[in-house]
């Protein structure tokens, strides 16, 4: 009986170590993944950041250099749904950026965001934008408030965009829920 005893104890000192063990792996594994998605989270609020201040201040140059150079833009909002490359949609909003950057109109855009997922070299964000373009007097131009998705690669330490995906339009309701 005593025999017994003792093998059964040295059973469960033996497997509780292991479960400890691997307890402190997992737990080792999962500060380093949270702390990964909080730098590459952070990176990603900059590129966020960056997006719109060359909105706001007409800095065509500055923009197109958040995207790579091979980037898509799949337009799926109107009738004619369409897929182009960065170039020829920058070709589009050029005179919107020289527009601003001259002070004859006021654009902005902001971004709030349902899903992000990623590791260290890619990322895919989902949300809602919302870009606005006023007159100088407060008229409103323009305003699109569009689900999109945005796939992204880390290269030489600088996130860029390759694929831009603008959904469907967003109701005020859908863009109030993801607010901060």
């Amino acid at each position: 009986m005593k025999k017994i005893i003792i093998l059964f104890t040295l059973v469960i000192i033996s497997n509780l170590e292991v479960s400890l063990a691997n307890n402190y792996k997992s737990d080792l594994i999962l500060i380093n993944e949270t702390l990964n998605d909080s730098t590459r989270l952070a990176e990603l609020d900059r590129y966020w950041a960056e997006l719109s201040r060359t909105v706001k201040e007409g800095d065509f140059e500055a923009y197109a250099a958040t995207y790579h150079k091979d980037a898509v833009v799949v337009f799926a909002t109107g009738k004619n749904k369409t897929s182009v490359a960065l170039s020829q949609a920058l070709d589009g909003w050029k005179e919107g950026f020289i527009k601003t950057k001259e002070g004859k109109q006021n654009d902005a855009v902001q971004f709030r965001f349902s899903q992000r997922i990623g590791n260290e070299t890619t990322a895919h964000e989902t949300g809602i934008f919302r870009f606005t373009s006023k007159e100088l007097d407060g008229k409103l131009i323009a305003e699109y408030t569009i689900h999109f998705e945005m796939l992204l690669i880390k290269r030489n330490g600088k996130w860029l965009g390759v694929m831009e995906h603008q959904k469907n339009a967003a109701t005020d309701e859908e863009w109030s829920a993801l607010e901060k």
